[in-house]
């Protein structure tokens, strides 16, 4: 699931800027963004300490639900909508799509005009800039309380709260897991059974692993080394936290991954694999999911929400999945998908989408998300129930969310390309290692910066 190919997320992304920017809220002017942000303030404030109004029993109401365009959920959504107006039958909810790379851009588009849905699904690292541009309200505090929310689901859901108030909720959550393939580890000799499980181990495994041609080419990457795809999450959530460094301030505001030098030396690790062992290259079969499906990738780190995409591609792949190596902590990385509700719903609409949104998070969908979709539960007591924790392929990630951290995004079509940026200028252009740190936290730190001097 999400994550598309990097470059269909960045154009995605990239269209949301450009559409925010034209709407007026690219910094035209400070005094237009005092504005523009004192408005929001207000609107939100409204929104918080209004009472939410009681959706007439006998009233027909119509609700809209955007989502893009993923086969498995759109499938879902329809049969989930069934059972909601089964129980709510004065409510009909119609389901829209998009094509993902068009997603953002036609909802910076449709919802300042007032032609967007009652409840819309973004991505957790979206949500700061749909905020900051007033696209959502908060949810209403009485049908969502924040220590409810904080009791239930896992921590990392926090990032889903700015400016004090919580903005969109999960139905299913991801971590990121190791995906190894059973068959290449008998053929380089290792036991299929027994996956890395230090940071030297992974190192170890990944050269053995690693195939090459009578050219020097790769056959088979011992690692799936994919810097645009999930190797950034890694990188943030992971490597940082397992060497002993932070993502960030407890405000958000600073980064801290040179504070100490686990900082560098978890940037170097992740580096090193294509620099120093060869043992992966950016783009091989296109990217490293598909040289993992494909056979031509032999560990690969990515996220949950694959096993689908593996059961109904490669059904007969026979690979297993592991924890994260880890280091001097454990650590990985979480995100979610998140739904939400924009600013411009009001009254028996908003009445019908809080209701919906309500259904979207109960126990009932989260067991039929994970099984149809291969998210996890969003909730606590719903995903360490047995059937989870002990199923093969679930497990190992389940056994993770404890430890699974979401980092704050500002922008994270930028914060994805500065990272790209800096292991290109390594590993094309020679730039030293250090170097290149120090530039991408300057870069990264920059627009940190500059989002909060509009607060």
């Amino acid at each position: 699931m999400k994550k598309r190919p990097i470059l269909a997320v960045a154009a995605a992304a990239l269209a949301l800027t450009l559409a925010l920017t034209a709407c007026g809220n690219g910094g035209s002017s400070k005094t237009t963004n005092e504005k523009a942000d004192s408005a929001n303030k207000e609107k939100a404030s409204n929104t918080q300490t209004s009472e939410l109004p009681k959706l007439d029993p006998n009233a027909k109401v119509t609700i809209e639900y955007w989502q893009y365009e993923f086969p498995a959920k759109v499938e879902l959504i329809n049969e989930l909508i069934g059972q909601f107006q089964q129980e709510h039958p004065n409510i009909t909810v119609k389901q829209t799509n998009f094509p993902y790379d068009q997603y953002n851009q036609k909802v910076a588009t449709l919802v300042p005009a007032g032609k967007g849905p009652d409840v819309i699904n973004l991505y957790y690292g979206w949500l700061p800039k749909y905020v900051a541009s007033g696209y959502l309200q908060p949810l209403p505090e009485a049908d969502f309380p924040a220590a409810d929310i904080e009791a239930n689901f896992f921590p990392f859901v926090e990032t889903a709260k700015l400016n004090g108030s919580y903005y969109a909720l999960p139905t299913g959550v991801r971590t990121l897991g190791l995906f190894y393939n059973k068959d290449l580890f008998v053929k380089a000799g290792l036991d299929p059974n027994k996956p890395p499980a230090t940071w030297e181990e992974l190192v170890t495994y990944t050269k053995k692993l690693t195939e090459l041609d009578d050219k020097g080419q790769f056959v088979v990457e011992g690692f799936g080394w994919e810097p645009g795809s999930q190797l950034h999450h890694w990188f943030r959530d992971g490597l940082l936290y397992q060497a002993g460094a932070q993502d960030t301030s407890e405000d958000r505001k600073k980064l801290l991954w040179n504070e100490t030098p686990a900082g560098l030396e978890a940037f170097k690790y992740l580096i090193d694999f294509a620099k120093e062992h060869k043992v992966g290259i950016n783009g091989f079969y296109t990217d490293d999911s598909n040289a993992f499906k494909t056979g031509h990738a032999a560990i690969n780190v990515d996220g949950s929400y694959r096993l689908s995409s593996i059961k109904k591609d490669v059904p007969d792949l026979n690979y297993g999945i592991a924890p994260l190596p880890s280091y001097k902590n454990k650590s990985t990385q979480a995100s979610f998908w998140a739904n939400a509700i924009p600013s411009n719903v009001k009254g028996d609409k908003l009445a019908a989408a809080v209701e919906f949104l309500k259904f979207l998070t109960s126990k009932g969908v989260q067991e039929q998300w994970v099984e149809k979709i291969g998210e996890l539960p969003a909730q606590k007591e719903v995903a360490l129930q047995d059937k989870y924790v002990n199923d093969e392929k679930l497990g190992p990630f389940i056994a993770q969310l404890p430890d699974g951290r979401a980092h704050f995004f500002i922008d994270e079509t930028q914060e994805r390309t500065l990272f790209v940026e800096a292991v290109d200028q390594v590993l094309l252009k020679d730039v030293p290692i250090e170097k290149a740190f120090e530039d991408l936290i300057t870069k990264t730190q920059k627009l940190y910066d500059d989002y909060w001097a509009k607060k």
